[in-house]
């Protein structure tokens, strides 16, 4: 059976560069590893959520997205930052998720700001909120800014390494825990390396 890998895109609007940058990631996790993906976007998924005030209480088609996220074998969240902050819809999300079905979940982080300076969201923000789910983040977590993209296409040599990183660590992890078959990624830097 094939692993379990979810996207969850916390931007609000279309077209996302949080959105573009887990489709990436998830690619390559994909060529690398047997794996089924799945991306969620919390812009369409909002209003129901929004109807579920506590875990206890959730309510069906919210209910099911949780579960999506509670059953992943490896999550990929990216949110955008709005002043110096993630933003609501992503951390009301995992307001609702079950702690316990977190316990030991992998986790890509990824933030995508308008500038450098909320580069340590990832580290002061995200970082906090899964260990208290317990769900241990990779290694490589990514911020990119709007600068780092040329109509929705990730461009910045240093932020596609950073991908390359979080996709052979991702699918390092998920071969450990078996059922991976390993395919050929090609890398984000060489992607990139295309369009210029």
């Amino acid at each position: 059976m094939a692993l379990n890998i979810i996207g969850l895109s916390g931007s609000a609007c279309r077209p996302s560069l949080a959105t573009s940058l887990i489709r990436q990631i998830m690619g390559g996790i994909e060529t690398a590893i047997d794996c089924s993906a799945r991306l969620i976007e919390l812009a369409d998924e909002a209003p129901q959520m929004l109807s579920a005030s506590t875990p206890g209480r959730r309510l069906d088609p919210s209910a099911q997205l949780i579960r999506a996220a509670e059953e992943a074998d490896l999550l990929i969240v990216a949110a955008p930052v709005d002043r110096g902050s993630l933003n609501g819809s992503t951390k009301y999300l995992l307001n609702l998720v079950d702690r316990r079905a977190f316990a030991g979940k992998p986790v890509i982080l990824v933030a995508i700001g308008s500038t450098p300076l909320h580069r340590l969201v990832n580290e002061q923000q995200f970082l906090p909120l899964f260990r208290f789910l317990n769900a241990p983040s990779l290694p490589t977590a990514i911020y990119a800014t709007e600068q780092d993209f040329i109509e929705g296409c990730l461009v910045n040599a240093q932020i596609c390494a950073q991908v390359d990183h979080a996709v052979s660590e991702a699918a390092a992890h998920l071969r450990i825990r078996g059922n991976g078959n390993a395919g050929t990624y090609v890398p984000a830097r060489a992607a990139a390396n295309k369009l210029g």
